[in-house]
């Protein structure tokens, strides 16, 4: 009996000692994991901006006004144009292929559906020009189609880019 009376608030002052231990140590370990998250956030956001920075670009170089100013009408035929637009957007594409890494899922897809969508647009476009088409008439078509469109695959694009690099601040 006497071994208990000594031994059962040792025990008691022991279990004590190490709760509190343990939430000091446990509270220190989130403390530190938030401090480091916080300095790596610091350092990756600037990077990420950059990325989306790179995929705005791209995709406002691949528009299809943009291009059509880069190539000489006047020399080409229109699968020769066709070919310059195709090419141009598949270049300019797999130039910025890495910037998928800085980006969701979601803003990638988008990405991704407005180059195959605009490479279709340019196809669908030349498909439709009758035999003799000069490549003018060509690009007058492609601007003509293209502001009917709408909000097109390439301004949602960037409307989700955006608001995606918006909500890293």
């Amino acid at each position: 009996m006497e071994i208990l009376k000594y031994t059962l608030p040792s025990l008691v002052v022991l279990l004590a000692v190490w709760v509190v231990l343990y939430k000091m140590l446990k509270e220190d370990k989130e403390r530190r994991a938030f401090e480091l998250k916080k300095q790596d956030r610091s350092l990756t956001i600037p990077i990420r901006l950059r990325g989306y920075e790179r995929l705005i670009l791209m995709l406002e170089r691949i528009e299809i006004e943009h291009i059509l100013l880069d190539a000489d009408l006047s020399s080409m035929s229109v699968v020769e144009l066709q070919q310059f637009m195709l090419t141009t957007i598949r270049r300019e594409a797999d130039h910025n292929l890495s910037q998928q890494i800085y980006v969701s899922d979601e803003v990638w897809a988008a990405v991704v559906i407005a180059k195959e969508e605009t490479l279709r647009f340019v196809s669908d476009c030349a498909s439709r020009m009758a035999q003799g088409s000069t490549a003018l008439q060509y690009a007058q078509l492609m601007i003509e189609a293209y502001t009917l469109n709408g909000e097109t695959p390439l301004q949602q694009a960037k409307t989700r880019l955006k608001q995606e690099a918006r909500e890293l601040y």
